[in-house]
């Protein structure tokens, strides 16, 4: 078994084991994306959509999976749909993703996405989460320090904001730990804990 199957399998079981986690869902359909398996992808990223309806980045991804997979026309519906969640939301990356993918397609980037404006910030806003799925958005509370001690919980501090870092440590975590069986006090068991770590909060 090569490492990414390995990988695979391990958010495989994540998955089933929490079917209402809709992180487990996307990082097993970005897996599945680098394998190859388009179709198996795009079922993981409709269950993440069907669980977080605002998460951009996953109608990007599916919309990637679709075009592989020769879906034109649910393709063009799922990255226009996208980009209007992305444009109100202020998240440019995914957004730009998917209008290039719209024009590839020959196909028009939606005028009235364009248009969604962000509300003012009020004092003590306007903190970008960068994790995918984070339901703040440009809104968000900062972390007041760094979590870690070193360059990692430096780079948590500048790009996730206070309530997504709680879910990981309070939350999700825990079930990587106990569904995964990971055992941190080996150089194996914290590699794995790490590289989930820095892929649920987005730093991947």
């Amino acid at each position: 078994m090569t490492a990414l199957q390995e990988r695979i399998a391990q958010y495989r079981k994540m998955a089933n084991d929490d079917p209402d986690n809709e992180l487990g869902h996307f990082n097993l359909g970005k897996l599945l994306l680098e394998a190859g398996q388009y179709e198996e992808a795009a079922k993981s990223f409709r269950k993440t959509l069907e669980l977080s309806p605002q998460f951009s980045k996953a109608f990007q991804l599916l919309g990637t999976c679709l075009v592989q997979a020769g879906q034109r026309d649910e393709a063009v519906r799922v990255l226009q749909e996208g980009y209007g969640v992305a444009s109100r939301r202020g998240e440019n990356i995914p957004r730009e993703e998917m209008a290039r993918l719209l024009e590839q397609l020959g196909q028009p980037v939606p005028e009235a996405a364009k248009a969604a404006a962000p509300r003012a910030a009020a004092p003590g806003e306007g903190f970008h989460c960068q994790r995918p799925g984070c339901q703040s958005g440009p809104w968000a509370r900062p972390l007041p320090a760094p979590p870690m001690e070193d360059e990692l919980g430096r780079r948590i501090q500048a790009s996730v904001c206070a309530d997504c870092w709680m879910d990981w440590l309070r939350n999700y975590s825990v079930k990587v730990i106990n569904e995964m069986r990971l055992d941190l006090s080996t150089e194996r068991g914290q590699e794995v804990y790490d590289q989930i770590m820095k892929e649920f909060l987005g730093l991947e």
